[in-house]
């Protein structure tokens, strides 16, 4: 049942999800575009090349947060780089409505665990390494559970639970815990990152 659900359900699921979600959300993703063009010029899409399932490459896509890499005016990190818009564009989910196109194309799903950067794939132990064996989600049980206010130890432990009891009762309940999460706006970010601990095999958290 679970091999099925993975091989025929899900995928019917996300397809038929993306589609009208890119059909209903239409007028609210192009007002999402003019702003940010408007807010933080051109390009209006981040782009950024993720690994997805069997560490496939794909090219990941969402709002663009962040200003430009600047060095003469100080903007070089995250949090430098950073606006009022963009924290608030982060913190409503609604800089994820493009990733709509990548469940929609196969490179993700809706629920799965998060694609991360590809610098990270050579630092997993061969556990975390199996949240590469279904497709990464828009969402994931790491996300339901607390997002970025988690240690990457607790993220991975979710993300490998996920691959190993997946079903279409627990991808409902993490969605509806997304929900719950992106409206109470909690864990958006960790200790002393604007947008998240960059992970490391040897820092205190993930340890």
């Amino acid at each position: 049942m679970r091999r099925f659900y993975f091989a025929v359900s899900k995928r019917f699921v996300d397809i038929v999800a993306s589609v009208l979600g890119l059909f209903v959300l239409a007028p609210l993703i192009a007002g999402i575009a003019v702003t940010v063009r408007i807010k933080l010029g051109s390009p209006v899409l981040f782009r950024q090349v993720r690994p997805g399932k069997d560490n496939e490459l794909f090219t990941l896509y969402k709002f663009r947060s962040m200003k430009d890499v600047d060095e003469e005016n100080g903007l070089i990190t995250n949090e430098q780089r950073m606006t009022v818009f963009g924290c608030k564009l982060r913190a409503s989910s609604l800089d994820e409505l493009p990733t709509l196109w990548n469940v929609l194309r196969g490179d993700m799903s809706l629920v799965g665990p998060r694609p991360l950067l590809v610098e990270y794939l050579p630092l997993y132990s061969s556990t975390q390494a199996r949240r590469h064996e279904v497709r990464p989600g828009v969402t994931g049980l790491a996300q339901a559970k607390g997002r970025n206010a988690l240690s990457w130890d607790q993220k991975f432990l979710y993300d490998v639970h996920y691959v190993d009891n997946c079903s279409f009762i627990m991808d409902m309940r993490i969605l509806a815990m997304t929900v719950r999460q992106v409206l109470k706006r909690d864990g958006i970010a960790s200790d002393g990152y604007l947008v998240g601990e960059p992970f490391s095999p040897n820092n205190e958290k993930s340890r």
